[in-house]
Protein backbone atom coordinates (compact mmCIF):
# COMPACT_ATOMS: atom_id res chain seq x y z
CA UNK A 1 0.00 0.00 0.00
CA UNK A 2 2.12 3.04 -1.58
CA UNK A 3 -0.48 6.12 -0.63
CA UNK A 4 -0.15 8.10 2.33
CA UNK A 5 -1.06 7.04 6.17
CA UNK A 6 -1.66 10.65 7.16
CA UNK A 7 -5.17 11.97 6.01
CA UNK A 8 -5.32 14.76 3.51
CA UNK A 9 -8.60 16.88 4.08
CA UNK A 10 -9.67 19.32 1.49
CA UNK A 11 -12.41 21.57 0.78
CA UNK A 12 -14.31 22.78 -2.52
CA UNK A 13 -15.73 26.07 -3.11
CA UNK A 14 -18.09 27.73 -5.66
CA UNK A 15 -16.07 28.02 -8.82
CA UNK A 16 -16.46 30.04 -11.62
CA UNK A 17 -16.87 28.45 -15.06
CA UNK A 18 -14.87 25.67 -16.04
CA UNK A 19 -12.60 25.86 -19.49
CA UNK A 20 -9.90 24.19 -21.11
CA UNK A 21 -8.94 20.67 -23.11
CA UNK A 22 -7.38 17.54 -21.28
CA UNK A 23 -7.21 14.34 -21.39
CA UNK A 24 -7.85 12.31 -18.11
CA UNK A 25 -6.21 9.33 -17.00
CA UNK A 26 -5.80 5.35 -19.08
CA UNK A 27 -8.99 3.67 -18.47
CA UNK A 28 -8.31 1.34 -15.16
CA UNK A 29 -9.67 -1.59 -16.92
CA UNK A 30 -8.17 -1.28 -20.20
CA UNK A 31 -4.71 -0.83 -17.99
CA UNK A 32 -4.65 -3.99 -15.78
CA UNK A 33 -5.71 -5.88 -18.77
CA UNK A 34 -3.44 -4.82 -20.72
CA UNK A 35 -0.52 -5.49 -18.30
CA UNK A 36 -2.16 -9.05 -17.31
CA UNK A 37 -2.62 -10.37 -20.96
CA UNK A 38 0.73 -8.93 -21.79
CA UNK A 39 2.29 -11.04 -18.97
CA UNK A 40 0.14 -14.75 -20.39
CA UNK A 41 1.66 -13.89 -23.88
CA UNK A 42 4.63 -15.03 -25.95
CA UNK A 43 6.71 -11.86 -27.11
CA UNK A 44 6.49 -7.98 -26.35
CA UNK A 45 3.67 -6.32 -25.74
CA UNK A 46 4.15 -2.09 -26.08
CA UNK A 47 1.54 -0.08 -23.69
CA UNK A 48 0.95 3.79 -24.24
CA UNK A 49 -1.22 5.57 -22.01
CA UNK A 50 -1.11 3.42 -19.30
CA UNK A 51 -2.77 4.53 -16.12
CA UNK A 52 -0.32 4.79 -13.32
CA UNK A 53 -2.33 5.08 -10.62
CA UNK A 54 -1.57 3.12 -7.41
CA UNK A 55 -4.12 -0.04 -8.41
CA UNK A 56 -2.33 -0.45 -11.77
CA UNK A 57 1.06 0.18 -10.36
CA UNK A 58 0.08 -2.91 -7.72
CA UNK A 59 -0.87 -4.94 -11.14
CA UNK A 60 2.10 -3.97 -13.28
CA UNK A 61 3.72 -5.61 -9.74
CA UNK A 62 2.17 -8.35 -9.16
CA UNK A 63 3.12 -9.38 -13.34
CA UNK A 64 6.87 -8.86 -12.43
CA UNK A 65 6.32 -11.03 -9.22
CA UNK A 66 4.75 -13.66 -11.32
CA UNK A 67 7.94 -13.97 -13.46
CA UNK A 68 6.93 -11.40 -16.88
CA UNK A 69 9.60 -8.86 -17.34
CA UNK A 70 7.41 -5.34 -16.62
CA UNK A 71 9.24 -1.97 -17.68
CA UNK A 72 7.82 1.59 -17.76
CA UNK A 73 9.88 3.18 -20.87
CA UNK A 74 8.20 7.00 -20.57
CA UNK A 75 5.58 9.00 -19.33
CA UNK A 76 2.23 6.29 -19.47
CA UNK A 77 4.62 4.08 -21.97
CA UNK A 78 5.08 0.78 -20.66
CA UNK A 79 6.52 -2.67 -22.27
CA UNK A 80 5.46 -6.31 -20.87
CA UNK A 81 7.67 -9.02 -22.06
CA UNK A 82 5.58 -12.18 -21.39
CA UNK A 83 5.56 -15.82 -20.24
CA UNK A 84 2.94 -17.47 -22.14
CA UNK A 85 -0.67 -19.33 -20.89
CA UNK A 86 -0.04 -21.08 -18.35
CA UNK A 87 3.55 -19.81 -17.81
CA UNK A 88 3.56 -17.34 -14.82
CA UNK A 89 6.15 -18.30 -11.86
CA UNK A 90 5.55 -18.61 -8.19
CA UNK A 91 6.06 -15.60 -6.06
CA UNK A 92 8.04 -15.70 -3.49
CA UNK A 93 6.10 -12.71 -1.72
CA UNK A 94 2.12 -11.77 -1.35
CA UNK A 95 0.73 -10.59 -4.21
CA UNK A 96 -0.29 -6.80 -2.87
CA UNK A 97 -2.86 -5.14 -4.54
CA UNK A 98 -3.51 -2.46 -2.46
CA UNK A 99 -7.06 -1.34 -2.60
CA UNK A 100 -7.68 -2.53 -6.72
CA UNK A 101 -10.53 -5.31 -6.28
CA UNK A 102 -10.11 -5.31 -10.35
CA UNK A 103 -6.59 -6.19 -10.16
CA UNK A 104 -6.90 -8.89 -7.57
CA UNK A 105 -9.46 -10.75 -8.98
CA UNK A 106 -8.73 -10.47 -12.20
CA UNK A 107 -5.05 -11.86 -10.88
CA UNK A 108 -7.19 -14.80 -9.45
CA UNK A 109 -8.00 -15.95 -12.34
CA UNK A 110 -4.98 -15.98 -14.17
CA UNK A 111 -3.17 -17.63 -11.35
CA UNK A 112 -5.97 -20.12 -10.86
CA UNK A 113 -5.19 -21.93 -14.55
CA UNK A 114 -1.11 -21.88 -13.45
CA UNK A 115 0.30 -24.70 -11.17
CA UNK A 116 1.62 -22.48 -8.12
CA UNK A 117 0.40 -21.22 -5.11
CA UNK A 118 0.38 -17.55 -4.37
CA UNK A 119 -0.77 -15.58 -1.45
CA UNK A 120 -3.30 -12.40 -2.47
CA UNK A 121 -3.44 -9.22 -0.07
CA UNK A 122 -4.45 -5.71 -0.31
CA UNK A 123 -5.25 -2.79 2.41
CA UNK A 124 -7.70 -2.61 4.72
CA UNK A 125 -10.57 -1.72 2.29
CA UNK A 126 -9.54 -4.78 0.01
CA UNK A 127 -9.44 -7.00 3.06
CA UNK A 128 -13.18 -6.02 3.89
CA UNK A 129 -14.33 -7.09 0.43
CA UNK A 130 -15.74 -10.54 -0.66
CA UNK A 131 -13.91 -12.78 -3.27
CA UNK A 132 -16.18 -15.79 -3.12
CA UNK A 133 -17.66 -15.10 -5.85
CA UNK A 134 -14.61 -15.26 -7.90
CA UNK A 135 -13.61 -18.64 -5.60
CA UNK A 136 -16.32 -20.38 -6.49
CA UNK A 137 -15.98 -20.75 -10.12
CA UNK A 138 -12.41 -20.99 -10.19
CA UNK A 139 -12.45 -23.95 -7.36
CA UNK A 140 -14.66 -25.67 -10.42
CA UNK A 141 -11.68 -24.94 -12.91
CA UNK A 142 -9.63 -27.05 -10.18
CA UNK A 143 -7.86 -24.07 -7.95
CA UNK A 144 -8.20 -24.33 -4.49
CA UNK A 145 -7.97 -21.93 -1.55
CA UNK A 146 -5.33 -23.17 0.95
CA UNK A 147 -5.95 -20.41 3.50
CA UNK A 148 -8.05 -17.39 3.83
CA UNK A 149 -10.47 -14.80 5.65
CA UNK A 150 -13.89 -15.67 6.46
CA UNK A 151 -16.05 -15.48 3.18
CA UNK A 152 -12.67 -15.93 1.39
CA UNK A 153 -11.24 -12.39 2.29
CA UNK A 154 -7.79 -11.44 1.96
CA UNK A 155 -4.96 -12.61 2.69
CA UNK A 156 -5.95 -15.42 1.13
CA UNK A 157 -3.52 -18.31 -0.14
CA UNK A 158 -4.67 -19.58 -3.63
CA UNK A 159 -3.48 -22.77 -5.15
CA UNK A 160 -3.41 -22.76 -8.89
CA UNK A 161 -5.22 -26.11 -10.97
CA UNK A 162 -2.36 -28.64 -11.94
CA UNK A 163 -4.97 -29.21 -15.02
CA UNK A 164 -7.46 -27.05 -15.31
CA UNK A 165 -10.80 -28.11 -16.47
CA UNK A 166 -13.20 -26.14 -19.04
CA UNK A 167 -16.43 -25.61 -17.22
CA UNK A 168 -19.49 -23.73 -18.24
CA UNK A 169 -20.89 -20.75 -15.73
CA UNK A 170 -23.87 -18.92 -14.85
CA UNK A 171 -22.76 -14.99 -13.64
CA UNK A 172 -24.67 -14.97 -10.66
CA UNK A 173 -24.80 -11.30 -11.10
CA UNK A 174 -23.05 -8.77 -14.09
CA UNK A 175 -20.00 -8.55 -12.80
CA UNK A 176 -16.83 -8.36 -15.53
CA UNK A 177 -14.87 -9.12 -12.50
CA UNK A 178 -16.13 -12.63 -12.53
CA UNK A 179 -16.41 -13.20 -15.98
CA UNK A 180 -12.54 -11.82 -16.60
CA UNK A 181 -11.50 -14.08 -13.58
CA UNK A 182 -13.07 -17.44 -15.70
CA UNK A 183 -12.01 -16.42 -18.94
CA UNK A 184 -8.21 -15.87 -17.82
CA UNK A 185 -8.27 -19.50 -15.88
CA UNK A 186 -9.81 -20.76 -18.63
CA UNK A 187 -7.06 -19.77 -21.19
CA UNK A 188 -4.96 -22.91 -19.05
CA UNK A 189 -7.97 -25.23 -19.69
CA UNK A 190 -8.14 -27.68 -22.79
CA UNK A 191 -11.37 -27.59 -24.74
CA UNK A 192 -14.15 -24.28 -24.68
CA UNK A 193 -14.82 -22.13 -21.57
CA UNK A 194 -18.04 -20.47 -21.33
CA UNK A 195 -19.70 -17.77 -19.41
CA UNK A 196 -23.34 -17.44 -19.36
CA UNK A 197 -24.41 -14.08 -18.50
CA UNK A 198 -28.17 -12.92 -17.37
CA UNK A 199 -27.06 -8.95 -17.83
CA UNK A 200 -24.13 -8.46 -19.94
CA UNK A 201 -21.46 -6.86 -18.54
CA UNK A 202 -18.41 -4.63 -19.77
CA UNK A 203 -16.92 -6.64 -22.46
CA UNK A 204 -13.21 -5.45 -22.17
CA UNK A 205 -11.41 -8.84 -21.59
CA UNK A 206 -13.60 -10.49 -24.98
CA UNK A 207 -12.35 -7.39 -26.92
CA UNK A 208 -8.66 -7.68 -25.40
CA UNK A 209 -8.49 -11.61 -25.56
CA UNK A 210 -9.24 -11.62 -29.21
CA UNK A 211 -6.65 -8.03 -29.45
CA UNK A 212 -3.85 -10.84 -28.51
CA UNK A 213 -4.65 -13.63 -30.08
CA UNK A 214 -7.73 -15.95 -28.64
CA UNK A 215 -10.49 -17.36 -30.28
CA UNK A 216 -13.54 -15.98 -28.63
CA UNK A 217 -17.31 -15.77 -29.35
CA UNK A 218 -19.41 -13.61 -27.66
CA UNK A 219 -23.49 -13.81 -28.45
CA UNK A 220 -26.91 -13.19 -27.72
CA UNK A 221 -28.39 -14.86 -24.41
CA UNK A 222 -32.32 -13.53 -23.59
CA UNK A 223 -32.96 -10.05 -23.50
CA UNK A 224 -30.40 -8.13 -22.33
CA UNK A 225 -27.28 -11.21 -21.29
CA UNK A 226 -24.32 -12.48 -23.60
CA UNK A 227 -22.52 -15.89 -23.82
CA UNK A 228 -18.89 -15.87 -24.61
CA UNK A 229 -17.16 -19.31 -25.25
CA UNK A 230 -13.32 -19.18 -25.14
CA UNK A 231 -11.09 -21.59 -27.04
CA UNK A 232 -8.39 -22.86 -24.32
CA UNK A 233 -5.01 -22.84 -24.70
CA UNK A 234 -3.92 -20.24 -27.32
CA UNK A 235 -0.80 -18.91 -28.11
CA UNK A 236 -1.42 -15.54 -27.46
CA UNK A 237 0.87 -13.00 -28.75
CA UNK A 238 2.48 -9.67 -27.81
CA UNK A 239 0.61 -6.78 -29.21
CA UNK A 240 0.81 -3.39 -28.98
CA UNK A 241 -2.27 -1.57 -26.83
CA UNK A 242 -3.58 1.93 -27.02
CA UNK A 243 -5.30 2.82 -23.45
CA UNK A 244 -7.76 5.18 -24.03
CA UNK A 245 -8.71 7.67 -21.47
CA UNK A 246 -11.09 6.13 -18.85
CA UNK A 247 -14.94 7.32 -18.78
CA UNK A 248 -15.17 6.65 -15.39
CA UNK A 249 -12.33 9.41 -14.63
CA UNK A 250 -14.15 11.38 -17.43
CA UNK A 251 -17.54 11.65 -15.28
CA UNK A 252 -15.72 13.85 -12.57
CA UNK A 253 -15.11 16.87 -15.23
CA UNK A 254 -17.99 16.23 -16.80
CA UNK A 255 -20.80 17.06 -14.21
CA UNK A 256 -18.53 19.65 -13.27
CA UNK A 257 -18.61 21.26 -16.13
CA UNK A 258 -22.27 20.91 -16.99
CA UNK A 259 -23.34 21.86 -13.26
CA UNK A 260 -20.77 25.10 -12.84
CA UNK A 261 -22.24 27.93 -15.13
CA UNK A 262 -20.53 28.63 -18.37
CA UNK A 263 -18.26 26.03 -18.59
CA UNK A 264 -17.06 24.82 -21.83
CA UNK A 265 -14.64 22.06 -21.40
CA UNK A 266 -13.26 19.37 -24.02
CA UNK A 267 -12.11 15.90 -22.75
CA UNK A 268 -9.83 14.06 -25.53
CA UNK A 269 -9.81 10.39 -26.34
CA UNK A 270 -12.29 9.05 -24.23
CA UNK A 271 -13.53 5.49 -24.04
CA UNK A 272 -17.38 5.07 -25.79
CA UNK A 273 -17.21 1.35 -25.51
CA UNK A 274 -21.52 1.35 -24.84
CA UNK A 275 -21.23 -1.04 -22.15
CA UNK A 276 -19.81 2.00 -20.37
CA UNK A 277 -21.25 4.83 -21.28
CA UNK A 278 -24.41 4.74 -19.54
CA UNK A 279 -23.39 7.89 -17.51
CA UNK A 280 -23.29 9.67 -20.77
CA UNK A 281 -26.31 8.38 -22.15
CA UNK A 282 -28.28 9.26 -18.14
CA UNK A 283 -27.01 12.65 -18.58
CA UNK A 284 -27.99 13.73 -22.00
CA UNK A 285 -31.15 12.36 -21.08
CA UNK A 286 -31.29 14.69 -17.92
CA UNK A 287 -30.54 18.08 -20.79
CA UNK A 288 -27.01 17.84 -20.32
CA UNK A 289 -25.07 19.05 -23.34
CA UNK A 290 -22.19 16.11 -24.11
CA UNK A 291 -20.99 16.07 -27.84
CA UNK A 292 -19.07 13.13 -29.63
CA UNK A 293 -16.53 13.97 -32.21
CA UNK A 294 -13.23 12.57 -34.19
CA UNK A 295 -13.95 8.67 -33.08
CA UNK A 296 -11.71 6.44 -33.53
CA UNK A 297 -10.48 2.42 -32.00
CA UNK A 298 -7.76 0.48 -30.83
CA UNK A 299 -7.89 -2.71 -29.66
CA UNK A 300 -11.56 -2.71 -30.62
CA UNK A 301 -11.76 -0.05 -28.19
CA UNK A 302 -13.82 3.05 -29.33
CA UNK A 303 -12.50 6.79 -28.29
CA UNK A 304 -14.28 9.91 -28.97
CA UNK A 305 -13.29 13.87 -28.42
CA UNK A 306 -16.04 15.30 -25.58
CA UNK A 307 -17.06 18.66 -25.89
CA UNK A 308 -19.04 19.41 -22.40
CA UNK A 309 -21.37 22.55 -21.99
CA UNK A 310 -23.08 23.81 -19.00
CA UNK A 311 -26.31 23.06 -18.78
CA UNK A 312 -29.95 23.20 -17.02
CA UNK A 313 -30.91 19.74 -16.08
CA UNK A 314 -33.82 18.08 -14.94
CA UNK A 315 -34.69 14.44 -12.58
CA UNK A 316 -35.00 11.38 -15.12
CA UNK A 317 -35.49 7.27 -14.19
CA UNK A 318 -32.47 5.52 -14.65
CA UNK A 319 -33.87 2.24 -15.27
CA UNK A 320 -31.75 -1.25 -13.62
CA UNK A 321 -30.20 -2.92 -16.85
CA UNK A 322 -28.12 0.23 -17.33
CA UNK A 323 -26.25 -0.25 -13.77
CA UNK A 324 -23.04 -2.44 -15.47
CA UNK A 325 -22.68 0.34 -17.77
CA UNK A 326 -22.09 2.62 -15.20
CA UNK A 327 -21.78 0.85 -12.15
CA UNK A 328 -19.24 3.46 -10.44
CA UNK A 329 -20.28 6.74 -11.86
CA UNK A 330 -23.61 6.34 -9.75
CA UNK A 331 -22.11 8.83 -6.77
CA UNK A 332 -20.66 11.12 -9.04
CA UNK A 333 -24.42 11.48 -11.14
CA UNK A 334 -26.06 11.55 -7.49
CA UNK A 335 -23.92 14.73 -7.25
CA UNK A 336 -25.72 16.17 -11.24
CA UNK A 337 -28.93 14.64 -9.58
CA UNK A 338 -28.97 16.89 -7.04
CA UNK A 339 -28.36 20.03 -8.78
CA UNK A 340 -31.15 19.26 -11.40
CA UNK A 341 -34.80 20.14 -10.73
CA UNK A 342 -37.09 17.60 -10.38
CA UNK A 343 -36.27 13.74 -8.93
CA UNK A 344 -33.79 11.52 -9.81
CA UNK A 345 -34.64 7.75 -9.24
CA UNK A 346 -31.51 5.29 -9.84
CA UNK A 347 -32.66 1.61 -9.85
CA UNK A 348 -30.82 -1.96 -9.34
CA UNK A 349 -27.91 -0.39 -7.14
CA UNK A 350 -27.08 -3.39 -5.51
CA UNK A 351 -23.63 -3.88 -6.23
CA UNK A 352 -23.01 -0.87 -4.90
CA UNK A 353 -22.87 -1.80 -1.32
CA UNK A 354 -19.98 -4.25 -2.21
CA UNK A 355 -17.38 -1.50 -3.77
CA UNK A 356 -14.46 -0.14 -1.78
CA UNK A 357 -17.25 0.51 0.47
CA UNK A 358 -21.08 0.41 1.19
CA UNK A 359 -21.63 3.23 -1.93
CA UNK A 360 -24.85 3.24 -1.45
CA UNK A 361 -25.27 4.35 1.56
CA UNK A 362 -21.76 6.16 1.77
CA UNK A 363 -23.29 8.24 -1.22
CA UNK A 364 -26.66 8.77 0.43
CA UNK A 365 -24.41 10.41 3.47
CA UNK A 366 -22.87 12.32 1.59
CA UNK A 367 -25.59 14.01 0.17
CA UNK A 368 -27.58 14.40 3.23
CA UNK A 369 -24.62 16.16 5.18
CA UNK A 370 -24.80 18.70 2.47
CA UNK A 371 -28.79 19.53 2.45
CA UNK A 372 -29.79 17.28 -0.03
CA UNK A 373 -32.62 14.99 0.13
CA UNK A 374 -32.26 11.34 0.05
CA UNK A 375 -33.44 8.15 0.31
CA UNK A 376 -32.58 4.49 0.05
CA UNK A 377 -35.86 2.43 -1.20
CA UNK A 378 -34.51 -1.67 -1.30
CA UNK A 379 -31.66 -1.37 -3.66
CA UNK A 380 -32.99 1.91 -5.30
CA UNK A 381 -31.01 5.72 -4.79
CA UNK A 382 -33.53 8.50 -4.91
CA UNK A 383 -32.47 11.75 -5.32
CA UNK A 384 -34.58 15.21 -4.98
CA UNK A 385 -33.30 17.80 -6.98
CA UNK A 386 -33.50 21.21 -6.19
CA UNK A 387 -31.38 23.55 -8.55
CA UNK A 388 -29.01 24.05 -5.65
CA UNK A 389 -27.29 22.66 -2.84
CA UNK A 390 -27.11 24.36 0.68
CA UNK A 391 -23.59 22.69 1.12
CA UNK A 392 -21.65 23.00 4.72
CA UNK A 393 -20.83 19.55 5.22
CA UNK A 394 -17.92 17.59 6.00
CA UNK A 395 -18.19 14.53 3.21
CA UNK A 396 -16.95 10.74 5.34
CA UNK A 397 -14.94 9.29 2.06
CA UNK A 398 -14.89 5.46 4.10
CA UNK A 399 -10.94 5.27 2.33
CA UNK A 400 -12.89 5.50 -1.22
CA UNK A 401 -11.65 7.92 -3.94
CA UNK A 402 -15.02 8.34 -5.69
CA UNK A 403 -16.49 9.53 -2.99
CA UNK A 404 -13.81 12.30 -2.48
CA UNK A 405 -14.15 13.38 -5.92
CA UNK A 406 -17.66 12.98 -6.14
CA UNK A 407 -17.92 15.73 -3.01
CA UNK A 408 -14.94 17.97 -4.25
CA UNK A 409 -17.03 18.19 -7.40
CA UNK A 410 -20.29 18.83 -5.45
CA UNK A 411 -18.43 21.53 -3.51
CA UNK A 412 -17.81 23.44 -7.07
CA UNK A 413 -21.47 24.83 -6.76
CA UNK A 414 -22.89 24.23 -3.54
CA UNK A 415 -24.23 27.47 -1.63
CA UNK A 416 -21.60 26.85 1.26
CA UNK A 417 -17.83 25.02 0.53
CA UNK A 418 -17.91 21.09 1.04
CA UNK A 419 -15.12 19.84 3.19
CA UNK A 420 -13.68 16.33 2.47
CA UNK A 421 -11.80 14.31 5.21
CA UNK A 422 -9.35 12.47 3.17
CA UNK A 423 -8.42 12.95 -0.46
CA UNK A 424 -5.19 10.25 -0.36
CA UNK A 425 -7.32 7.69 -1.95
CA UNK A 426 -7.54 9.47 -4.83
CA UNK A 427 -4.60 8.78 -6.36
CA UNK A 428 -5.41 4.60 -6.89
CA UNK A 429 -7.13 5.98 -9.48
CA UNK A 430 -6.59 9.29 -10.66
CA UNK A 431 -3.32 10.39 -9.22
CA UNK A 432 -3.46 14.18 -10.75
CA UNK A 433 -7.22 15.24 -10.12
CA UNK A 434 -6.49 18.11 -8.23
CA UNK A 435 -4.21 19.41 -10.11
CA UNK A 436 -5.84 19.18 -13.33
CA UNK A 437 -8.93 20.29 -11.86
CA UNK A 438 -7.45 23.79 -10.52
CA UNK A 439 -5.98 23.94 -13.86
CA UNK A 440 -9.66 23.87 -15.22
CA UNK A 441 -10.48 26.51 -13.23
CA UNK A 442 -12.01 24.29 -9.92
CA UNK A 443 -11.83 26.02 -6.45
CA UNK A 444 -9.40 24.01 -4.05
CA UNK A 445 -8.10 24.91 -0.77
Amino acid sequence: MTHSDQPRPLEARASGPLTGEVRVPGDKSISHRALILGALSVGETRISGLLEGEDVLNTAQSMRALGAKVERTGDFAWVVRGVGVAGFAQPRDPLDFGNSGTGCRLVMGAVAGCPITAVFDGDASLRSRPMRRVLDPLEQVGARVIAGGEGGRLPLTLQGARNPLPIEYRTPVASAQIKSAVLLAGLAAPGTTTVIETEASRDHTELMLRHFGAEIVSVPEGAHGRRITLTGQPELRGADVVVPADPSSAAFPVVAALIVEGSDLILTDVMTNPLRTGLFTTLREMGGSIEESEVRGDAGEPMARLRVQASRLRGVEVPPERAPSMIDEYLILAVAAAFAEGRTIMRGLKELRVKESDRLAATAEMLRVNGVNVEISGDDLIVEGRGHVPGGGLVTTHMDHRIAMSALVMGLVADKPVKVDDTAFIATSFPDFIPMMRSLGAEFS
